[in-house]
C-alpha cells in the first residue's frame, strides 16, 4: 500500500532493512527518527534531475555577414543580439562589423563626430548623431558613423521607436577594413536613398572624399583655392582635408582658418 507521497508504507516501517535493536545503531533513536530518515532518502533518490539553467535559455537568432534578410526580420534579430554592437542591412544583405581599432577608426571617428556636434550646437535647426540605426528603405537599415540632418523640413525623421526613417542630409563613414563596403554597396544605398552629402575617410589609404549628390549620382566636391571643402547643404560646415589628414584637428573647429 502506498502513502500519499507514493512511497510504500512497508518501506517506511522501521522493520524494513532496519537493525533489530535500536542499540545496534550506536545511539538512541526513536522509531520516528528512522521513519523520517527513510522518507528523506527515498524522496531524494526519486527526485527528477533538472537540466542546467543554460539549457533552458532560448538560443540567440543567427545574425551573420552574408545572410539575406528582410528589413523587419533583420531588426527583430538585431534587437535580440546584445552581443553584436554594429550590424547593418545593405541592399538586403547583412554586414556585421569587425572589432574597431583605435588608430584606424575610433580616433578619426571622434574627430568627425565632434565636427558635426559643434555645428549642430551652433545651428539649432539641425541635429547630429553617431552610430544610430537609419532605415533608408525596406532593404537598407544602416548605422552611419556620424550624420547631420535638418530637424524641420528635412528628409529624415526620428520615429516613435527612436530609429530614423529616411535619409539624413549628410552622412559620414570611417572606412578602414570596411572600405570596400563604404565605397561600394553602402555608397550606392546612400545614393539611391537621396543622401545629399557623403563624407568617407579611408584611413588606410589616407584619403578623405566628400561626395555631393547631383542628379542622383555622387560627385566628389573639389576643395577651394584655399584648400577648404565646404558643404553645399549646410552653410559654413567645412574642413581642410589636407591639414586634417596631416593630423591638424583644429580644422574641424567652428571658425577655423
Amino acid at each position: 500500500m502506498l502513502a500519499a507521497n507514493g512511497v510504500s508504507r512497508e518501506a517506511l516501517h522501521p522493520s524494513a532493512q532496519c537493525p533489530s535493536r535500536l542499540g545496534d545503531m550506536g545511539r538512541a533513536e526513536t522509531w520516528r527518527d528512522v521513519i523520517l530518515t527513510r522518507m528523506a532518502t527515498m524522496l531524494t533518490a526519486t527526485r527528477p534531475t533538472l537540466p542546467p539553467a543554460a539549457q533552458l535559455e532560448v538560443p540567440w537568432p543567427a545574425l551573420e555577414s552574408g545572410m539575406t534578410l528582410s528589413g523587419a526580420e533583420f531588426d527583430r534579430r538585431y534587437e535580440l543580439r546584445p552581443d553584436i554592437k554594429k550590424a547593418e542591412l545593405i541592399q538586403g544583405v547583412v554586414y556585421v562589423a569587425s572589432p574597431v581599432r583605435i588608430t584606424e577608426h575610433a580616433t578619426p571617428d571622434s574627430r568627425l563626430v565632434g565636427w558635426l556636434t559643434n555645428y549642430a550646437v551652433l545651428h539649432r535647426d539641425t541635429q547630429s548623431a553617431n552610430n544610430g540605426t537609419v532605415r533608408l528603405s525596406l532593404d537598407d537599415h544602416v548605422q552611419p558613423d556620424a550624420m547631420l540632418w535638418y530637424i524641420i523640413g528635412g528628409t529624415a525623421k526620428v520615429g516613435s521607436d527612436s530609429y530614423m526613417d529616411g535619409a539624413p542630409e549628410l552622412v559620414v563613414e570611417i572606412a578602414a577594413s570596411s572600405a570596400s563596403i563604404d565605397l561600394g554597396a553602402k555608397l550606392r544605398s546612400y545614393q539611391r536613398a537621396g543622401v545629399q552629402e557623403y563624407v568617407v575617410w579611408a584611413t588606410e589609404e589616407k584619403r578623405i572624399t566628400w561626395f555631393s549628390l547631383h542628379d542622383g549620382v555622387f560627385i566628389p566636391l573639389a576643395p577651394g583655392v584655399d584648400g577648404w571643402t565646404e558643404s553645399r547643404v549646410f552653410p559654413g560646415l567645412r574642413f581642410h582635408i589636407a591639414r586634417l589628414l596631416a593630423g591638424d584637428g583644429t580644422v574641424i573647429l567652428p571658425g577655423a582658418a
